[in-house]
C-alpha cells in the first residue's frame, strides 16, 4: 500500500497489509481513551469520526472492537452520527455489511475520481467499477453517504470534470464533497509538481460548474468544499466548522476542548508505531497539549466559521469563545470595507466574493 502522491494527511505507506498490528493499536486506543475520560465527563458525543489514513485497511472485527470501547467509555447521543472514510480499493462487501452491523451509519467514500487514468495519476489503488460497486453496497444497507471527489486534476477540463459529476448524480447520493487539488508541502506532488495543472480561472469555472449541477439535483453547497440534500449535512464537520469541541484520539489526532476558563489544544503523536509504544509506556509523552491564547482564539474562530455558506449567529463568537464580539470590531470593519463580509447584525457570513476569497477573509483576522 503505498501513499498518494498528492496527501500530507497523517498516512503512511506499508508493505504488506497483515503486518499491521491491529490488537496493540485497539489496546493503545483503549489506554488513550481512559486517560482522556476527565476532560470529557458529563459530555455527550454527537458524533464519531473514524478517519485519516485509510481506515477501512482494518479487519471488520477490530473496528468492532473499537465501537465497542467507544460504548463503554462515552455517553453517546441517541442521534448519533458514526462516520468511516472507506477507500474503495481496501473493502469488499462483507467488509462494508460488518462495518454497518457494527454501528457504522455514516460512510465517506474517497473516490477521488471516475476517471482510471485520473485514478492512476493520484496514485489511487481502485478503479472507477471499484467505486461504483463500494457506492452501490453501501447504499444497499444505509442512506448516509458521501463521495469524496477532487477537481482541477492534472490535465482535466470542463468535460472531465461534469463527468466525474455524472456518477454521483446518477448514483443519488445524499452528500458530496468537492476538493480542489492543492499542492501540499511534504507530498510527492511537492517534489514533483504535475505540469499540465489547471489554472485558477479554469479550477473557479469548475467549482461555479459543480455548484450549479448538484443544486439542480437538490445537492446544495453549505460549506466550502460540502454538498447535501436536506437533512444530510454532516454533524461532525458542522460541529467542527462551528468551533465545537472535540477530542481526537490515536497517532496524529488532535483535539480542541473548551472549559470554563481557557480552551486547550492536544496533539498526539504522529508516528504510529511511536505512539503505540508510548502510549502504551503509559507515558504523557505521547500528546502534547497547549493552552490557546486570547490572540489566538478569534482567528481560530473565524478560520472555521467563514467556511460555512451561511455563516454563524454573532451570538456563537461568544458562547464558543468566551470572549466579546468587540474584541474583533476592528477586523470586522476591515472585512465589511472591503466587501469580504455582509453587514449583518444578527450573522457573520461571507460576501460572494469574501467566499471566493477565503484565504485573504481569514487572514485579516489573523
Amino acid at each position: 500500500m503505498s501513499k498518494c502522491p498528492y496527501c500530507d494527511f497523517n498516512s503512511h505507506s506499508i508493505k504488506n497489509i497483515n503486518s499491521i498490528p491491529e490488537e496493540e493499536y485497539i489496546n493503545a486506543l483503549k489506554i488513550e481513551i481512559e486517560q482522556s475520560l476527565p476532560l470529557v465527563w458529563g459530555r455527550k458525543i454527537i458524533s464519531v469520526y473514524i478517519g485519516g489514513g485509510t481506515p477501512s485497511l482494518l479487519k471488520a472485527s477490530s473496528i468492532n472492537k473499537i465501537m465497542e470501547l467507544l460504548r463503554t467509555f462515552f455517553n453517546l447521543s441517541s442521534q448519533i452520527e458514526i462516520t468511516i472514510e472507506m477507500n474503495p480499493g481496501t473493502v469488499d462487501s462483507s467488509k462494508i455489511k460488518e462495518f454497518v452491523t457494527s454501528g457504522i451509519n455514516r460512510i465517506s467514500i474517497g473516490v477521488q475520481s471516475f476517471n482510471n487514468s485520473k485514478l492512476k495519476i493520484l496514485g489511487r489503488i481502485h478503479n472507477k467499477s471499484d467505486a461504483i460497486k463500494t457506492i452501490q453496497t453501501a447504499q444497499s444497507l444505509i442512506d448516509n453517504i458521501n463521495i469524496d471527489i477532487m477537481f482541477a486534476l492534472p490535465g482535466q477540463n470542463i468535460e472531465d470534470c461534469l463527468m466525474d459529476l455524472k456518477e454521483p448524480i446518477l448514483s443519488e447520493v445524499n452528500h458530496v464533497s468537492m476538493y480542489n487539488l492543492t499542492i501540499e508541502k511534504n507530498t510527492l506532488f511537492a517534489k514533483n509538481t504535475p505540469e499540465n495543472l489547471p489554472d485558477e480561472d479554469n479550477s473557479a469555472i469548475m467549482q461555479d460548474i459543480i455548484e450549479k449541477k448538484l443544486f439542480d439535483k437538490n445537492i446544495i453547497r453549505y460549506e466550502i468544499s460540502a454538498y447535501s440534500k436536506d437533512g444530510f449535512q454532516s454533524v461532525h464537520n458542522k460541529n467542527y466548522w462551528t468551533f465545537g469541541d472535540y477530542l481526537g484520539i490515536g497517532p496524529g489526532a488532535h483535539s480542541k476542548l473548551s472549559f470554563q476558563d481557557h480552551i486547550i489544544r492536544i496533539k498526539r503523536i504522529y508516528n504510529p508505531n511511536l505512539w503505540i509504544k508510548t502510549t502504551m509506556q503509559n507515558e504523557k509523552k505521547s500528546s502534547n497539549k497547549k493552552i490557546l491564547q486570547i490572540n489566538e482564539i478569534p482567528f481560530e474562530f473565524m478560520l472555521n466559521a467563514l467556511r460555512l455558506k451561511n455563516g454563524v449567529k454573532r451570538s456563537l463568537f461568544q458562547e464558543r469563545t468566551g470572549l466579546f464580539i468587540n474584541i474583533i470590531d476592528k477586523q470586522l470593519k476591515i472585512a465589511y470595507e472591503k466587501k469580504l463580509l455582509e453587514e449583518n447584525c444578527t450573522n457573520i457570513k461571507a460576501t460572494d466574493l469574501g467566499w471566493r476569497f477565503l484565504n485573504n477573509l481569514q487572514e485579516i483576522f489573523l
